[in-house]
């Protein structure tokens, strides 16, 4: 997996990426994703190879769209993606007008922007999730994104360093999921 050049992304970790799938499920039996804030993609491009059917991809910076592009050739996953090069909340209100609905999302804006809970409320008003959808949002450590967002539960946090990786199921029904 290449990384964008340059300063402008920090790229997930493999140790948090690892950490992550392991929270969410090793497997996927189909289903729609979407990496917000995508950076590399490989948030996306990981569910993609472990049984997503589709992903969609969305960052703003012209490298890191191009990284991605360059990541889904090399991993031979073109044809299962969409990517685009926006801003993340325009990117929604479009993803809303052609009736998208996802059931795997990945949240990994820049820490110092605190995007997540605005991003989590448009993806509930705009409805582009399946009941029982699954939200992965990657932040600061420092930072505490709450037990409920709407009807985002908090179903683990877990830190690595620095980072923090908070799972969400939309719907407000909890699962096997143990809270921390």
């Amino acid at each position: 997996m290449k990384a964008v050049p340059g300063q402008s992304t920090r790229p997930t970790t493999d140790k948090v990426k690892e950490a992550i799938f392991s929270m969410i499920g090793p497997y996927f039996e189909g289903g729609q994703a979407l990496d917000l804030f995508a950076g590399t993609g490989g948030l996306g491009i990981e569910a993609l190879s472990r049984g997503m059917d589709r992903a969609v991809f969305v960052d703003t910076d012209r490298k890191s769209v191009e990284t991605i592009r360059g990541n889904l050739r090399a991993t031979a996953l073109e044809s299962q993606a969409e990517v685009y090069r926006n801003d993340a909340f325009r990117a929604l209100k479009a993803l809303a007008k052609r009736g998208m609905k996802f059931d795997l999302v990945f949240l990994d804006p820049p820490y110092k922007l605190r995007l997540i809970e605005p991003a989590l409320q448009q993806l509930e008003e705009y409805a582009l999730l399946h009941e029982q959808a699954v939200a992965v949002a990657e932040h600061d450590a420092s930072f505490n994104c709450g037990e409920t967002l709407g009807m985002f539960v908090c179903e683990k946090r877990a830190e690595y360093g620095d980072t923090a990786v908070t799972i969400y199921r939309f719907g407000g029904t909890t699962s096997s999921y143990s809270k921390r």
